[in-house]
């Protein structure tokens, strides 16, 4: 007797609690628009695409010249270096040539401005390695395009929860009210000496049980709400109640075959092309390079003054010939990371498939289940509906009718979770099949 008046005091605290909360109504379009706009899924996967495009960006060097200035200051006793910055500064004399102040100069100061340039010309692995790059961000593009897509489909499976855990409540609301008043009805059947105390004690267990599966049911609504929240990044503790109700929705849907168009597929075939023209990049790394670069100069012995200059440009082909096996090393690891990608790949389209064909017997046994539910509440209502006359007529024992309503009540619930299961499978089957 105690842990039921616990039971029930939790129950109206629980619900208190509930109703103190703010209860806001909300379309599944205006969760998509929030998601889209808020989520940090999305927000994560735009940030990627950047770091990609500035990767991208840096291979701009293949093409642009790298341009630096600089000044620099010194003073020197060493007899080349003072000689040099004599000549330099353009302020040489016949007295400089002096055997005594060539090999035992004074304390001479020198200034330069310096602006340098270097031009590719000829960067093959260069050009790959930008290729790569540029493919890289493109596959990256794609992967947000299939994150958006994904988010949109857990709304539609988020959204379709509170749907459920709604119609739970309503559910529940309206079986606890039928089993209240069938505990009236049989108090006053006790009273009248129709029914046995054990009768009664039976009806009030079973108004126990609904108030303990309508307080679960209240605690899926907050919950479905808090997920719906946490899509939408929102921090208020609301419950959202759907503007429309949960029933059966029928998709126009292409269940022939997984596309290959689809953004997360063709983001994986681009990521194994980038892995390629990385390999190329790396074999490329045996050709010599053809770099243009020059340089203007300023010299003086007084800071930021230029009373002397001159200027240098010309062209360098290098070519590294051996750097210790490295570069044949590093080519063969790209080699095998592109093969790695091409296996990655080819799984993944396995694995998408065999998700399909998973989703298509999911969606035929959900349709099966569905009408059979369907029926089997039809059936479970009617029954109700005939126990409780003849229980109010005293021809139905207390038991029987009890039966009939759990049975019903069950019913409803396993409709309702059949609807979800199959607007889901459907909703699933559209995302899979996703171009």
């Amino acid at each position: 007797m105690k842990n039921r008046y616990i039971l029930i005091f939790s129950f109206f605290l629980f619900t208190a609690i509930l109703q103190a909360q703010q209860v806001i109504l909300i379309t599944k379009a205006e969760v998509l628009i929030k998601v889209s706009e808020e989520n940090r899924s999305i927000k994560i996967s735009e940030q990627e695409y950047n770091e990609a495009r500035a990767d991208y960006r840096q291979t701009n060097a293949v093409f642009l010249p790298n341009i630096t200035a600089s000044h620099t200051g010194i003073s020197t006793t060493n007899p080349l270096m003072a000689f040099g910055s004599k000549l330099n500064q353009e302020i040489l004399t016949q007295n400089d040539f002096n055997p005594a102040l060539l090999n035992d100069p004074s304390q001479t100061q020198n200034f330069a401005t310096k602006f340098e340039i270097q031009q590719p010309l000829i960067n093959v692995d260069g050009m790959y390695q930008r290729k790569a790059a540029k493919t890289k961000m493109n596959a990256i593009a794609l992967q947000t395009e299939r994150t958006s897509d994904y988010l949109a489909f857990e709304v539609d499976k988020a959204y379709m929860q509170l749907q459920l855990a709604h119609k739970a409540v309503d559910v529940l609301e309206k079986v606890l009210e039928a089993a209240e008043a069938n505990k009236k009805l049989a108090d006053n059947s006790f009273r009248q000496g129709f029914l046995q105390r054990a009768d009664v004690l039976s009806v009030e267990v079973r108004v126990t049980e609904v108030k303990n599966q309508l307080q679960t049911a209240k605690s899926n609504v907050q919950n479905a709400s808090n997920y719906l929240s946490f899509l939408m990044n929102e921090k208020e503790d609301v419950v959202y109640q759907p503007s429309d109700s949960l029933m059966v929705t029928v998709l126009t849907l292409n269940t022939k075959t997984i596309s290959e168009n689809r953004a997360d597929i063709k983001a994986m075939q681009l990521a194994s092309d980038a892995y390629q023209t990385m390999h190329k990049a790396d074999k490329m790394a045996f050709l010599p390079r053809l770099n243009a670069f020059g340089s203007y100069e300023l010299y003086d012995d007084q800071i930021f003054e230029a009373d002397a200059n001159g200027y240098l440009f010309g062209a360098q082909l290098s070519w590294d010939l051996f750097q210790g096996y490295k570069r044949f090393g590093k080519a063969q690891k790209s080699k095998a990371e592109f093969e790695k990608s091409k296996l990655q790949y080819e799984q993944y389209v396995s694995q998408s498939q065999l998700e399909f064909n998973k989703a298509k017997r999911m969606l035929l046994d959900a349709e099966n289940r569905l009408k059979l539910t369907e029926l089997a509440l039809e059936q479970s209502k009617e029954s109700l509906r005939i126990r409780t006359n003849r229980f109010e007529e005293g021809l139905e024992k207390t038991s029987d009718l009890l039966m009939a309503e759990t049975q019903y009540s069950q019913k409803q619930l396993e409709y309702y979770q059949t609807v979800f299961e199959y607007n889901y499978a459907q909703a699933y089957l559209q995302f899979l099949t996703k171009e």
